[in-house]
């Protein structure tokens, strides 16, 4: 086929660079037959779960919870629920940030983790994205929803999912910093600092040459598999104890083994070019709004480069004391007070203005991925987010999450509406992660206490 004069060629646009930069898939790039059937191109399917700590204000009725005997009651222009009753969405002002894109966003009252109802307040966003039962049955952590979501599809991608945290680590049992896991026991550590996090993403080498980092991987895979033979040697003469600690050792080195070849194969592919004008890595926690937005644009540009498919983001734990998020709402609102004390005193002219802060933080994202054209819609289109909180308001319930679902209107959902799932329409909120799962095609029938998916939710 003849070259057009507007043609690009990618090659020519990446000489000079050292290692190969991919540049964004340019409709300039494709001949006019193929650029005719971009839209019919599978676009990405992505997915991402984010947590706000100390619940939210809903000032309604007993405990937060609206009153079901007094029908006249008007809906709190500060609840965090948009509006009172089931049906189509209205909003007010803590919902307002979301007006624009009612079409995008879906609440859903009455939801939980039957596994957290007697963790207490500060403990149940451990179970968050995993609904395990860590006071009964499971004395660790099960495995989360995006590392399913991972497991399937993660090869795909240069990073199999990205786990973020705005304090860092992995936490405790009862005090966890992360909501991703891999399994049984098996926390992810949350990455926290917006400068390691791009780092991470876009400058994986730190500046050495894919040779000399190709010999590392290779010498890093030899030693490897010199540790694994020489354990495997004395495996058989240990006792049942020791054999079990040693299995435990044995799957870690196996895990980092397969990072390292993961990290071998995609050498060979060229790292993404970013645009970071407007992006301050060096931002700190003093600057609130600048810092969580730092976060969600890190996340925006590992999904738009298509780095991973799969994200988590703890905008908050429930014990962050020592943390700078414990004044987040003095350096935002002026509270003289901890940001942890919101929720248990309900002053009324900080609580709801508090959410909607927090509401204005994921809107800025959602709006991001909006206004994004992929494929035949947008990234919003293509990417289902969660976001919510393990306990509602100030006695620390453990019941009745505040739950908000977006995007994914091509993927099978659709929005615009306040689902209640109280009394005798009550469902495990594990039935939504059913639905997500299976939205960006990962086929599973159970989730955790699943009853079934989320049809509500879904287009006919």
């Amino acid at each position: 086929m003849a070259k057009k004069s507007w043609h690009l060629n990618r090659r020519d646009l990446l000489k000079g660079t050292g290692i190969a930069l991919a540049l964004p898939s340019l409709n300039a790039m494709r001949p006019s037959s193929t650029r005719a059937n971009a839209a019919a191109q599978a676009t990405p399917k992505r997915m991402m779960i984010g947590y706000i700590a100390y619940g939210t204000y809903m000032p309604d009725g007993p405990a937060g919870l609206p009153k079901q005997d007094n029908s006249d009651q008007p809906h709190h222009d500060w609840s965090w629920w948009p509006c009172k009753d089931a049906g189509e969405l209205t909003f007010n002002k803590s919902s307002e940030p979301f007006r624009e894109l009612k079409d995008y966003v879906t609440y859903l009252r009455g939801l939980d983790h039957q596994g957290g109802w007697k963790m207490g307040g500060h403990s149940s966003g451990d179970v968050f994205a995993t609904g395990a039962d860590m006071t009964e049955h499971e004395k660790t952590n099960n495995i989360s929803i995006d590392q399913v979501a991972a497991n399937t599809h993660g090869h795909k991608t240069r990073y199999r999912s990205l786990v973020l945290g705005t304090e860092g680590g992995t936490g405790s049992y009862g005090s966890s910093k992360t909501l991703s896991h891999r399994g049984p026991g098996r926390p992810i550590p949350s990455m926290h600092k917006p400068q390691e996090i791009f780092n991470r993403l876009f400058n994986p080498y730190a500046g050495k040459g894919v040779d000399q980092v190709r010999a590392g991987l290779k010498r890093n895979a030899s030693i490897l598999d010199l540790m694994l033979d020489h354990s495997k040697s004395f495996h058989s003469r240990l006792g049942s104890e020791d054999q079990k600690k040693m299995d435990e050792y044995l799957e870690s080195i196996r895990a980092i083994e397969q990072r390292v070849e993961r990290t071998s194969q995609w050498t060979h592919e060229p790292l993404p070019e970013v645009d970071t004008k407007g992006l301050n890595l060096d931002v700190a926690h003093k600057e609130p709004q600048e810092y969580i937005r730092c976060m969600y644009d890190l996340v925006y540009l590992a999904f738009v480069t298509d780095s991973t498919r799969y994200a988590t983001l703890m905008l908050e734990s429930e014990q962050s004391s020592t943390s700078e998020m414990w004044n987040y709402a003095t350096y935002v609102l002026g509270y003289k007070g901890a940001t942890h004390d919101i929720a248990h005193k309900r002053p009324a002219d900080y609580s709801g203005q508090w959410d909607r802060w927090r509401a204005e933080q994921h809107a800025y994202f959602l709006k991001r991925l909006r206004d994004t054209t992929e494929g035949d819609g947008n990234m919003l289109d293509h990417t289902v987010v969660l976001w919510g909180s393990a306990h509602p308001h100030a006695s620390h319930s453990t019941r009745n999450y505040p739950i908000h679902l977006a995007g994914g209107n091509q993927l099978g959902f659709q929005h615009g509406r306040l689902h209640d799932f109280r009394d005798a329409n009550k469902v495990p909120l594990a039935n939504l992660f059913v639905s997500m799962l299976n939205a960006v095609d990962v086929p599973v029938d159970r989730f955790a206490d699943s009853t079934g998916n989320m049809s509500q939710l879904l287009r006919s």
